[in-house]
């Protein structure tokens, strides 16, 4: 396993990119990568850092302006090779759809909730070690 994870944030909210990484931590679970954040607040940037390669996560604000998560998710997923797994930040509960419309691998609501986020992270952080060993 890899020392460390790269997990990109977006948000045009700092508030929210910091929920983000008190939420996870160093290490968001005992049995994966300690995580290293890189931090967005446009699409374009987060275009940028997948093109660059190196993200093993993506978490991205849904409710985020100009262009919400889930457009950038959707946008990433069609257009990005070997797109990293993404965890969408939803507003509520019952925007589930649009996470799974958005193509998302997996969606917690807003405000960040550290125990079900960091669960959420370590999962895809999981998967994606699965799927690149």
């Amino acid at each position: 396993m890899q020392p460390t994870a790269t997990v990109l944030v977006y948000s045009d909210d700092s508030g929210t990119r910091e929920q983000v990484r008190l939420a996870a931590g160093r290490r968001p679970a005992p049995d994966v990568p300690a995580v290293e954040f890189v931090e967005c607040a446009t699409p374009a940037a987060v275009v940028r850092e997948l093109d660059k390669g190196g993200v093993d996560v993506c978490v991205l604000d849904g409710e985020a302006v100009p262009m919400g998560g889930m457009g950038v998710c959707r946008q990433i997923k069609n257009e990005i090779f070997a797109c990293p797994p993404v965890l969408l930040l939803i507003g509520r509960p019952q925007d589930a759809w649009l996470a799974t419309w958005s193509l998302a691998d997996a969606a917690v609501t807003l405000p960040v909730e550290p125990v079900e986020f960091a669960d959420a992270l370590a999962g895809l952080l999981r998967r994606r070690a699965a799927v690149s060993a």
